[in-house]
């Protein structure tokens, strides 16, 4: 792997050079956590420093706790940094994603899926569109996500959906309603963090419970940035292409070509599970973008 780092480098500046080149016209957080979020879950388990500026979430036996942002948004980028649980995590489940309150709703998952001790956090990234999922696929990171905040950040707009880590994109969503394929365009989505138990299912399929033992469990977050098109009612205000809606230029319409780079190495490198490719669970029927253009 150390190779692969190397051979990247120069190609990671690069890709940082070019993000500078964003407008932060757009930019509507504060930086605070107590102006831009409330409590949705468990005040006692949220925890937010004097500043606002960081803010922990707490897991135990008596609860979990979530957080979510005061306005919602059609469109953007949104960068949050999170330091997950150490230690032994097998069980629990740090979210962090967008949804819209609709039944039928969107939603673009980001999903940390705690381990026992010696195997490494599962990133599981997921979609709802038109309120149906089963989208997953997951990886493992190239570092310990727990020793360090990074930043995770997805790019939504009328395009294509790209999920980040560090700047490195790990997923991308085309959008394909043209050829029949649900994609989230419509309904709004409000940004939500959560902490807590999914033993049922999140560590080998149930197998690894929470040990409580070990808690509590505590994920923290810092340095968010929203840069989105906050909801007004009026989707054409969000939808326009301007310079305030830096995402829906045609240079954001697909990955540039160090993105792709990028892209193939995550996937070939880091991907555990890709449901375009669970003949298996979908009886050899692959949802249709599974046959089109992935990025």
């Amino acid at each position: 792997m150390a190779n692969h780092f190397k051979a990247g480098a120069f190609i990671y500046i690069l890709l940082i050079l070019n993000l500078f080149e964003i407008s932060v016209a757009s930019v509507v957080s504060t930086g605070d956590f107590n102006q831009d979020f409330f409590v949705i879950w468990s005040p006692s388990h949220v925890n937010t420093s004097a500043d606002g500026q960081e803010r922990s979430l707490t897991l135990d036996q008596e609860s979990g706790a979530g957080f979510a942002s005061n306005q919602m948004f059609l469109f953007g980028q949104i960068d949050m940094q999170i330091k997950l649980i150490p230690g032994y995590s097998a069980g629990t489940v740090v979210a962090y994603y967008l949804s819209s309150d609709q039944p039928n709703r969107d939603e673009i998952d980001f999903e940390f899926l705690g381990n026992v001790i010696g195997e490494p956090y599962i990133l599981q990234t997921n979609i709802y569109a038109d309120g149906l999922d089963n989208r997953e696929e997951r990886i493992y990171l190239w570092f310990d996500p727990t020793k360090d905040f990074h930043t995770y950040s997805i790019l939504w707009n009328l395009h294509q959906i790209v999920f980040m880590v560090d700047s490195i994109p790990i997923r991308v969503y085309r959008n394909h309603a043209d050829k029949g394929v649900a994609y989230p365009r419509w309904q709004p989505m409000s940004i939500k963090a959560t902490l807590w138990n999914g033993d049922s299912w999140a560590t080998h399929g149930g197998r690894d419970k929470i040990d409580w033992s070990k808690g509590p469990f505590i994920a923290s977050f810092r340095n968010y940035k929203i840069d989105a098109c906050v909801w007004n009612g009026n989707p054409r205000f969000c939808t326009a292409e301007s310079s305030s809606n830096w995402w829906n230029k045609d240079s954001f319409s697909t990955l540039t070509r160090v993105q792709k780079t990028w892209y193939k190495w995550v996937r070939k490198y880091h991907m555990i599970y890709d449901y375009c490719q669970d003949n298996k669970r979908f009886h050899n029927n692959l949802p249709k973008e599974c046959s089109l253009p992935r990025y």
